[in-house]
């Protein structure tokens, strides 16, 4: 059978960066309608190789090889797409810049309508629902999933013919992360390239033709997808292929009172002058020593509910009580004591991070300002907690620009650490991390969890697998608690039927939560 046309091409590409090798001679063919996927841990060199088909390099970086892109144009998704969505201007009016450059060439009374009809059938192709409140939204508005799906929706607008999508199902729910699957599996469909680089292997699996397996920078294992995964070769690849964490991350047995508890939460969004609701709680408490994961699709109100609990949200009402005490809506107006109490770790690390300073000192900065700490004695417990994190100590003097995704995952959970926090929230920090970093930073969570004076946890997760070996479970649908309960019970003999779709989606129906 012939084989489709070669749009793209990387030969022999190398990526070094102040000595440190970043992409090692990548050979790398893309074919019309056909999904490729680049799969490894953070740090292998993914994002490198997508990018080098875009032209573009880290700073100061030294490249030799040949990129060679024939005669098409190329989008990219990037994992975290709020770097790339400008943060004054709602979501509509980015995609209808791109819409009306499009048909400048029709009549002017026929331009507003093929406008509308461009934007609306790119929002529908990237699998946005609810696409009039979306476009009415400025980014920081949209949840991570719908951010990113407005990224695919203005690539899509373009008309690029290769598309580069980094983790595009990161921070999705089950039933979200199979549309999206869907709306990839038919640009392949349509003739348009896709080079996947991505860390959840069940998507990989779906969509994949060919896959290449890197690690620090080097191809280990590549070859057709069902070859790949079905027989790996190379022992990194196995280790990468091996099952989620099963053990639970709480000690059942050293659950106490409750520390944090929610009542008759209204959180809104303000969008052109209106403010809408997006979450309604009713009750919700978080208990001494244990983890609540909270699931839902992305735009439920998941991210909503952590930053109330943090103080990140002030537009709500109702109480977030801390021992009983009510905590100021603010951060800004909460105390010290009450600050370090509740810490929330981000899902996007890398915009959390100062790009202009060395990650160690903002680690350290966290003692200092909320704890009194000398800066020598600040910056020698970071680089303690650092260390014991997985970080070395010349690792953490680098600016964040120079640190993986995962490794930033991890310097933003030692800053909340710093703290000394009874409550953390830890909002999607495993969504962009392969199966390998994954593993580790959650036996890290669970290490903290079970510790004597280890923090309560809310957990919030798209991924049921992460969710598994929390004590309990609160499901969100439409910003509400649809159900919550023991997460035996959530995830084994759901009552709701969102629940139990969610599981179908996720494959988990009926399945035992722990071995």
């Amino acid at each position: 059978m012939k084989e489709n046309p070669v749009i793209a091409s990387l030969t022999a590409l190398t990526v070094e960066v102040d000595g440190r090798t970043l992409v090692d001679r990548v050979r790398l063919r893309i074919r019309a309608g056909t999904v490729t996927a680049l799969v490894g841990p953070s740090g292998s060199g993914k994002t490198t190789t997508g990018l080098a088909l875009l032209g573009e390099f880290p700073p100061g970086a030294r490249v030799t090889g040949e990129v060679a892109v024939h005669g098409t144009r190329i989008g990219y998704i990037p994992q975290h797409p709020a770097a790339v969505l400008n943060p004054a201007r709602r979501a509509g009016a980015l995609l209808r810049d791109i819409a009306r450059g499009q048909v400048r060439d029709l009549p002017r009374s026929r331009r507003a309508a093929a406008v509308r009809e461009r934007v609306a059938r790119a929002l529908a192709d990237a699998g946005l629902d609810s696409a009039d409140q979306v476009l009415r939204r400025y980014p920081h508005q949209l949840s991570g999933g719908q951010q990113q799906r407005v990224v695919l929706a203005q690539a899509l607008l373009l008309g690029a013919r290769v598309v580069v999508a980094d983790e595009p199902t990161t921070g999705q729910d089950a039933l979200t992360k199979r549309r999206v699957t869907g709306r990839l599996k038919d640009l392949a469909g349509r003739g348009i390239a896709v080079l996947l680089l991505s860390h959840d292997l069940d998507v990989v699996r779906e969509l994949a033709d060919e896959v290449l397996v890197l690690r620090a920078g080097r191809v280990v294992e590549q070859g057709p997808s069902h070859q790949v995964l079905g027989t790996p070769v190379h022992p990194w690849t196995r280790e990468l292929l091996a099952g989620p964490r099963t053990l639970p991350y709480a000690d059942p047995g050293r659950v106490g009172t409750e520390v944090l508890t929610v009542h008759g939460l209204t959180a809104r969004h303000r969008t052109g002058g209106t403010r809408i609701p997006v979450l309604d709680v009713t009750s919700l408490a978080l208990r001494r020593g244990e983890c609540l994961a909270v699931v839902g699709r992305s735009g439920s109100g998941k991210t909503t509910l952590g930053r109330c609990l943090a103080g990140l949200h002030r537009d709500h009402t109702g109480q977030v009580l801390l021992d009983g005490t009510a905590l100021p809506r603010s951060l800004r107006d909460r105390s010290r004591e009450q600050l370090a109490a509740v810490q929330y770790v981000f899902q996007d690390a890398r915009a959390a991070f100062d790009e202009h300073r060395p990650v160690l000192d903002q680690v350290a900065r966290t003692a200092v300002r909320l704890h009194g700490t000398p800066h020598r004695e600040a910056t020698a417990e970071a680089r303690r907690v650092l260390t014991d994190l997985g970080l070395d100590a010349g690792l953490v003097r680098r600016l964040p620009g120079r640190l993986s995704g995962g490794e930033l995952q991890r310097a933003a959970l030692a800053r909340a650490l710093l703290a000394r926090p009874r409550v953390l929230v830890c909002d999607e920090i495993t969504s962009g991390l392969d199966p390998v970093t994954r593993r580790s930073l959650l036996d890290l969570l669970a290490a903290l969890v079970r510790s004597e004076d280890g923090p309560a946890v809310v957990l919030i997760t798209h991924d049921l697998d992460t969710a598994a070996p929390a004590t309990r479970v609160a499901v969100l649908d439409g910003g509400e608690v649809v159900e919550e309960g023991p997460v035996e019970q959530i995830l084994t003999a759901p009552r709701h039927p969102f629940t139990r779709a969610l599981l179908e989606a996720a494959g988990r129906w009926g399945a035992a939560v722990r071995p």
